[in-house]
């Protein structure tokens, strides 16, 4: 097979890289790495209508956990809480457990296994959080989910700056 090596560039969707392992959706619905970050949104457990904006930052592993309208999350002390635990779980499903570990600069990141593990390699305390932010991230990927299939450019995509011979 002869593809064009360079044709997602003249398409409105890019090639993303495939789950490690599928995930269930239900209790992490967005997690990514980015910004210098481990972060994400968790469903509450006790409330359908709320949810939790948590993140573990890369190297300080200073870690923050709020609701979407940046209520502190009660479970939050000295430790990550269970919104972060489970967070740390569902990226390891997403990116592997060696990715996630090195992206957060996790000493003896080639040997975490688990969620778990990775939660117990952490050195950082609580400190204030983005919640906005990555929330807005997480409303604007479902906004993409509701829009048809297609080729053809986005409009709000547009402005960015394109290979292509000017016009």
């Amino acid at each position: 097979m002869n593809a064009d090596p360079t044709a997602w560039e003249r398409r409105s969707v890019t090639l993303v890289v495939p789950p490690v392992q599928p995930r269930k959706l239900a209790k992490v619905p967005f997690v990514e790495l980015a910004d210098g970050r481990l972060q994400g949104v968790v469903s509450s457990g006790s409330d359908i209508g709320r949810v939790y904006v948590s993140f573990i930052a890369a190297g300080t592993h200073g870690f923050s956990c709020s609701t979407n309208n940046n209520r502190p999350c009660g479970g939050l002390h000295s430790s990550p809480c269970k919104h972060l635990q489970a967070l740390a779980a569902e990226a390891i499903v997403q990116y592997g457990a060696g990715r996630v570990a090195r992206y957060l600069r996790v000493d003896g990141a080639d040997s975490v296994e688990s969620g778990h593990d990775l939660i117990g390699r952490l050195n950082g305390g609580p400190e204030q959080g983005a919640a906005a932010v990555v929330f807005s991230r997480f409303l604007r990927h479902l906004s993409y989910l509701e829009l048809p299939a297609t080729s053809a450019p986005l409009a709000e995509l547009h402005w960015f700056p394109s290979t292509g011979a000017v016009r």
